[in-house]
């Protein structure tokens, strides 16, 4: 080394290894993750209270709070007739008028400018804000442009309270006793913290994927480009989620043992040949050779059966089941309600007419003598073949030789829950697992949620099946001929069901009750129909009376709730009708409306609800389930479309499915290269990464 300059170096350190004395006094900055854990001085208590609710107790918690947009900000002069639109303006003058409607408020009218022009924003219900923006004040308006230099608007907050970077304008998720104003308060004093962000990935790693450091990511999703930040959070928290579901998968594969079922096909050979009421689709031949392949192997089968509505999946779920029979075994099929069980149960029992193996149903109503009889049954290994709610999985069952367990709506359960199913399986051994949606999945979600899982598709429908024809319904004259198409319906012999979202008449959603609109259709529009109700508040004996009308065709009409959803087969029903269809999803109408087209005549699915709805245009549209999940992901991204947060699919902090689709592909990926050339992340350059992983997965486990 020398110090003169026009000699470049030869080397970039010393040699010698300093002490931790002379590293701290090294002009470094290097993190201290420990600050992280630091608590966030809240106050006053309720702010304390809303900040343990949102889970920003800490300073590494509050750092990874982000901003959310609310839009990209437009002038004034840009905005057009019926516009939705988020502008930032300043207030010039204000102004409070009575309304002369009775119970009305009185509306604020506030001329608002930003330099391209000014423009006259009302505010509805909030008198006082009067005297909270005066003149001069600057605020976030977003509503509709209504032309006339008229603007309605939603949602407002002063500027200060949101964070504007260029021409994007964002705001911090807030709640009851805290503002967004607060929460970007704490991120700025806590800002230098940010250094004390732990990198996990190695450089190799972001060199490959092009990613900014973790600290420089959280600083620009707070203060600069927010989307290149968060999407390169997002890469992280995907990497994670996809390195859990491949080692799931792999470790179920290859430390878990199943009782093999290899030898060749009897009672389920002389079921589809002899028994079963038609021929399988060839989507159906073609999953029950991929599940006879899983079946053979000693690693348990962990499949997905997605299929669409009436594709056929219970023929599926029986042969793999019938599979468990013939080589002396148990199979149990677990479903999430009561209704849906006794639907599968059914099912079970038309698809084996000749009584071909003994089957059983068990559910929390199932009465005392008939539950013990069926324990002792199950115990000894005399009925083989079981149907059932969480019942299933109560300390009392104990099976003599469970081999298969289908799970139907998988999503509705919990891991804890489908791990008390694996757990009555012999000692030593895991049942082999069907996991069945009438949901189907894109991609993206699959990678996302069921990643541990192998996936097979039915997308071919049963011959014979008729396409159902869907029209929106909103005025009241096509309300009156919505109701005369369905007397038709009933006039030429067929059935019909009419759908309502509640049991019980409320206020909050003003929906219609379906025990009010049974008693309402029973005395007028269908006053000549005979008019059955069903819902999931009845007892069990009345569910089953309401059911076995319709199914055997004593009741025209059968009023109910969601209840229906799936599992009901009536071939008869020609007609369904949906009273406030935009308060349900895509994917839950598109299984509504399965319900009927189950027979040889054309069928009408009717739903009424506002004809300007993305979700019902696209239900009339389309008739594929996959093109309408894709349609649903897009409208409604990943909480809803199958289920609940223990379903995994809500869980993420930063990636944002579809839009991050390519994050996910990429994560994946990574995941999978990762894991083939270290499996267990033993290597130096992966440690921050596998505590990271460590804390996820103990994280995961607290919340199962």
């Amino acid at each position: 080394m020398t110090d003169d300059a026009r000699v470049p170096p030869r080397a970039f350190a010393a040699t010698d290894e300093p002490d931790e004395e002379e590293l701290l006094a090294a002009p470094v900055r290097w993190p201290r993750p420990e600050a992280l854990t630091a608590r966030v001085d809240w106050k006053p208590a309720p702010a304390a209270a809303a900040a343990e609710a949102l889970e920003i107790e800490t300073v590494g918690e509050l750092l990874e709070h982000l901003p959310r947009d609310t839009g990209e900000a437009r002038t004034i002069g840009e905005l057009q007739l019926e516009d939705t639109a988020t502008v930032l303006v300043e207030v010039r003058t204000v102004r409070s008028r009575p309304v002369r409607r009775r119970g009305m408020r009185p509306l604020v009218e506030a001329v608002v400018g930003d330099g391209t022009g000014v423009m006259t924003a009302t505010f509805f219900n909030q008198p006082w804000l009067a005297n909270q923006y005066k003149p001069g004040t600057r605020l976030m308006l977003q509503g509709k442009y209504q032309g006339r230099n008229r603007f309605r608007v939603s949602t407002h907050a002063r500027t200060e309270e949101v964070a504007a970077v260029g021409d994007a304008v964002a705001e911090y998720p807030a709640t009851k006793g805290i503002t967004s104003t607060q929460i970007m308060a704490k991120v700025r004093e806590h800002r230098a913290a940010i250094a004390d962000v732990v990198e996990p990935l190695p450089a190799a790693i972001r060199v490959a994927e092009k990613l900014p450091p973790r600290p420089d990511a959280i600083a620009a999703a707070h203060f600069a480009d927010r989307e290149a930040g968060r999407r390169r959070l997002a890469f992280d928290e995907l990497l994670i989620d996809q390195i859990v579901q491949l080692r799931l998968r792999r470790e179920r594969r290859g430390e878990q043992r199943a009782a093999p079922l290899r030898d060749a096909a009897t009672l389920s050979r002389d079921w589809r040949e002899t028994q079963l009421p038609f021929v399988p689709t060839g989507d159906q031949v073609a999953a029950m050779a991929e599940v006879d392949r899983d079946l053979a192997g000693e690693r348990p089968m962990s499949r997905l059966l997605m299929g669409e509505v009436g594709s056929g999946k219970t023929v599926v779920a029986l042969h793999v089941m019938l599979r468990a029979v013939e080589h002396g075994m148990q199979a149990a099929l677990m479903a999430p309600t009561e209704t849906l069980a006794e639907q599968h149960f059914a099912t079970l029992q038309a698809l084996m007419p000749g009584a071909l193996v003994p089957v059983a149903l068990l559910t929390g109503s199932t009465p005392g003598g008939r539950r013990k009889d069926l324990l002792g049954k199950l115990a000894s290994g005399a009925l083989p073949l079981i149907v059932g709610t969480h019942a299933l999985i109560e300390d009392a069952v104990a099976f003599d030789r469970l081999a298969v367990a289908v799970v139907d709506e998988q999503h509705r359960f919990g891991v804890r829950q489908r791990a008390a199913l694996d757990a009555k399986a012999p000692a030593g051994l895991a049942p082999h697992v069907l996991h069945m949606t009438a949901t189907p999945i894109p991609r993206t979600l699959r990678l996302a949620s069921f990643g541990a899982l192998d996936v097979t598709t039915l997308r071919e429908l049963p011959k014979g099946r008729r396409p159902i024809v869907t029209h929106v319904v909103s005025t009241e004259a096509e309300r009156d001929r919505a109701y005369e198409r369905i007397r038709e319906e009933l006039r030429a012999g067929h059935q019909a069901f009419v759908v309502c979202p509640l049991v019980e008449e409320s206020e909050a959603l003003q929906a219609r009750a379906a025990s009010a609109e049974y008693e309402r259709l029973k005395a007028t529009e269908f006053r000549d129909f005979d008019v059955v109700l069903l819902h999931g508040q009845m007892r069990p004996r009345d569910k089953a009376a309401a059911m076995e009308a319709f199914a055997a065709g004593g009741a025209d009409v059968l009023v109910a709730t969601t209840v229906i959803e799936v599992g009901i087969d009536v071939p008869n029903a020609t007609v369904m009708l949906v009273e406030d269809a935009e308060r349900y999803g895509i994917s839950q109408l598109h299984q509504l409306r399965g319900r009927v087209g189950r027979g040889e005549h054309e069928s009408l699915c009717l739903l009424f609800g506002p004809k300007d709805s993305a979700r019902l245009k696209a239900l009339a549209r389309h008739r594929d389930g996959f093109d309408l999940a894709e349609i649903d992901l897009d409208l409604r991204g990943e909480g809803e479309l199958t289920g609940t947060r223990q379903s995994g699919l809500a869980r993420f902090r930063f990636a944002r499915l579809p839009d991050d689709a390519d994050v996910l592909e990429r994560a994946h990926a990574r995941a999978s290269a990762l894991l083939d050339a270290d499996p267990a992340l033993e290597a130096p350059e992966l440690a921050l990464l596998a505590d990271e992983l460590a804390d996820a997965e103990a994280k995961a486990v607290a919340a199962a």
